[in-house]
C-alpha cells in the first residue's frame, strides 16, 4: 500500500516531493497545502490523480495522511512540525530544522514525547561531492582529520536571498544559519563531530547599500537565470526585500567536541555559485574542484616543493539525475524507507540541530564583535531517542 503523503508549503521546494510520487510503487501524494491558492493548485497540477488542495494546515491534517513533507518558510518549521508529530504524521522537515536552538529542542522533544518520526532534509549529506569526500576519508587517504575548511560562493544572493524572507532576520535568524545549516552540516559530517566554541564575523557589506526595494514582501518561487545575467554588478540589484538586516559576508572560526578546528566563510554577491572544502588529515589533504557535474575531489598524500596541480589522486565525483546532484531523489528514497520500514538514516535530526546551535551561536558571535561564544550540547534523553534511528 502507498504511504499517504502530503506537502506543506509550495513554494521554491516543492519540488523535492516529486520523487515521493510513485503511485503503486510505494507512496503517493494526495494533498497539499499553502496560503496562496495559485500556489496550492500549481502544486497540485504537478501530480496525477485526485489531490485534495487545502489552505490550512488544519485541513492538512484532516487528509488522512501518513508522511508530510513540511517545505514551509524556516520561521513556521518549528509550529509546523510539531503539529504533524503530534497528529501522528511522519515528517519530513526541510532544513533548518528552526531557526532557533531552543526551537530545535522543541521540535526534538515532540518526536521524542510522541514516538513520531522526524527526518531533516540535508540532502547536501547525498550529494556524490562530499560522499565522495567523506569515502575518502574514512578510507583513511588522508589519515586523521584534524581540519575542515568551507568557501561558500553565494553567486545569487542578492538575486533570491536579499529579495524574499530570507533578508529579514525575524524569519530566518541570519543567513550565516539559513544558508550556513547545509555547510555546518557538511563540516562536523567530514570532521566526525560538533562544534563547541564558536567566534565570527559579518558585516551587511554590499546590499545595504541598496535602496531600490519592494514595498511589500515578495515570496520568491523560483530562480530565473536569464534575469540574474543581468543583475550584474550586484550593486545594480533592484526590488529588494522592504527588510534587509541580515549579513552578506559572515566568517566563523569553530571549535569542535573532538579537537578539530574548521572554518566557514561565505560571501553572496559573487561572480560564480559553488562550495569548496579543503579537508587537512595527519597524511594529507583534500579538496573537491567543482560540486556538480564534472567536479572532482584531488588529494595529496606525497610531499611536494610547491603546488602541484595533478595531485597525487584525482577521484572523479559521481553523475547521477535528481536535483543538488542527485541527491534529491536519494533522500527521499531514504525518507520514505525510515516511514515505512524504520530503516536508519544517513541524515540525523541531532546533527541538525547541532548545525542550527552552532548557526545560532556564530551569529550571535558576529553580532556581538566577535566575541567567543560556547555551543551547547542537545539533552541526553534526546540523543538516546534518536541515536537508534540514524547511521554514520
Amino acid at each position: 500500500m502507498d504511504v499517504r503523503t502530503g506537502v506543506l508549503g509550495c513554494g521554491l521546494r516543492v519540488g523535492i516531493a516529486d520523487h515521493a510520487h510513485r503511485p503503486g510503487e510505494g507512496s503517493r501524494i494526495v494533498a497539499v497545502s499553502d496560503p496562496d491558492p495559485a500556489r496550492a493548485a500549481a502544486a497540485a497540477q504537478r501530480y496525477d490523480g485526485d489531490v485534495r488542495v487545502t489552505h490550512s494546515l488544519d485541513e492538512l491534517l484532516e487528509s488522512e495522511l501518513d508522511a508530510v513533507f513540511v517545505v514551509s518558510p524556516d520561521h513556521l518549521h518549528e509550529e509546523h512540525a510539531i503539529r504533524c508529530l503530534e497528529a501522528g504524521i511522519a515528517v519530513y522537515l526541510e532544513k533548518p530544522l528552526a531557526i532557533t536552538t531552543e526551537g530545535c529542542d522543541r521540535v526534538l522533544a515532540a518526536a521524542e514525547r510522541t514516538g513520531g518520526k522526524l527526518y531533516v532534509g540535508h540532502n547536501m549529506r547525498h550529494m556524490p561531492v562530499i560522499r565522495t569526500m567523506r569515502d575518502l576519508i574514512t578510507s583513511g587517504a588522508i589519515g586523521e582529520v584534524k581540519s575542515v575548511w568551507c568557501r561558500h560562493f553565494v553567486g545569487h544572493g542578492g538575486d533570491y536571498y536579499f529579495k524574499d524572507w530570507h533578508a529579514d532576520r525575524s524569519k530566518s535568524t541570519s543567513l550565516l544559519l539559513q544558508k550556513g545549516a547545509h555547510d555546518i552540516d557538511v563540516l562536523h559530517w567530514l570532521a566526525g563531530g560538533y562544534s563547541r566554541r564558536v567566534n565570527a564575523l559579518g558585516a551587511l557589506t554590499v546590499y545595504g547599500a541598496i535602496t531600490d526595494r519592494n514595498e511589500h514582501e515578495v515570496y520568491k518561487t523560483g530562480h530565473d537565470w536569464a534575469e540574474y545575467q543581468q543583475n550584474w554588478p550586484p550593486l545594480s540589484q533592484t526590488g529588494l526585500n522592504p527588510v534587509v538586516d541580515v549579513e552578506d559576508l559572515n566568517l566563523v572560526n569553530l571549535q569542535l567536541d573532538n579537537g578539530v578546528l574548521a572554518s566557514y566563510q561565505q560571501c553572496h554577491y559573487t561572480p560564480d555559485y559553488w562550495r569548496n572544502y579543503t579537508v587537512i588529515g595527519t597524511e594529507g589533504r583534500l579538496e573537491n574542484f567543482g560540486d556538480g557535474e564534472g567536479a572532482v575531489v584531488k588529494v595529496w598524500n606525497r610531499r611536494h616543493r610547491g603546488y602541484a596541480p595533478e595531485a597525487d589522486r584525482v577521484v572523479e565525483v559521481e553523475r547521477a539525475s535528481g536535483g543538488h546532484g542527485g541527491a534529491d531523489p536519494r533522500i527521499v528514497a531514504e525518507f520514505l524507507e525510515f516511514v515505512s520500514a524504520g530503516v536508519p538514516t544517513v541524515t540525523s535530526p541531532i546533527a541538525a540541530r547541532e548545525a542550527v546551535a552552532t548557526g545560532c551561536a556564530a551569529t550571535e558571535s558576529l553580532r556581538n564583535g566577535g566575541a567567543p561564544v560556547e555551543v551547547a550540547a542537545p539533552e541526553a534523553a534526546l540523543l538516546d531517542y534518536f541515536e537508534k534511528s540514524s547511521r554514520s
